[in-house]
């Protein structure tokens, strides 16, 4: 009887054993199905410089950054920065164009690949990278908005993010949304 106890108990321990082995293995399986998974981010970073007077002239210094948070590559990566229709904002950043006659490329540069004519989507793509690896981080950086108010404003900066994962565009996480209102002094008597 003795001896059918103690086979019992190895059983049993080794029954625990194997139970804490499968939940590791399957632990370990779980995260790298997460690292194979495809998943990009994409956010805004920005400051703004505001005066809430007539004629004095506002602005937001800001980089859109995309990172690859997922076990998968995104290839092809392009942008979309949109500004809201009604917004008083004047868009600025250093991109280039198709057709652009200057020959040097900068390092980290992006190229419009939209109309040139549009004032409220920038479509972009970097220049000599069609790869963002996971952990990699792209951005598009020191954009401008500058806006001269002569009455009380309001508007938004939109950002996407698409490749050929990402065919139908990944919203970013913030946006930059900015009004304000203009106060009129009164003259002293």
């Amino acid at each position: 009887m003795k001896r059918t106890d103690e086979i019992r108990q190895k059983i049993v321990k080794w029954q625990e054993m194997n139970t804490s082995y499968l939940n590791e293995i399957k632990s370990l399986v779980t995260e790298r199905k997460a690292l194979n998974e495809f998943h990009v981010i994409s956010y805004f970073s920005y400051s703004l410089n505001i005066f809430h007077k007539p004629g004095i002239e506002n602005y937001c210094l800001g980089s859109f950054h995309i990172q690859n948070v997922g076990g998968r590559p995104l290839t092809n990566p392009y942008i979309c920065i949109k500004v809201s229709q009604d917004s008083p904002f004047d868009f600025s950043g250093k991109y280039l164009y198709k057709d652009s006659k200057q020959k040097m490329r900068l390092t980290n540069a992006w190229e419009r690949i939209n109309d040139p004519m549009d004032k409220q989507e920038y479509w972009l793509k970097p220049v000599g990278k069609s790869v963002l690896n996971p952990s990699e981080t792209l951005t598009f950086s020191n954009f401008q908005m500058k806006w001269l108010p002569k009455s009380s404003y309001a508007g938004s900066i939109m950002g996407f993010t698409y490749g050929d994962e990402a065919k139908d565009g990944i919203s970013s996480f913030n946006q930059i949304n900015v009004n304000g209102t203009i106060v009129e002094e009164e003259g002293n008597e």
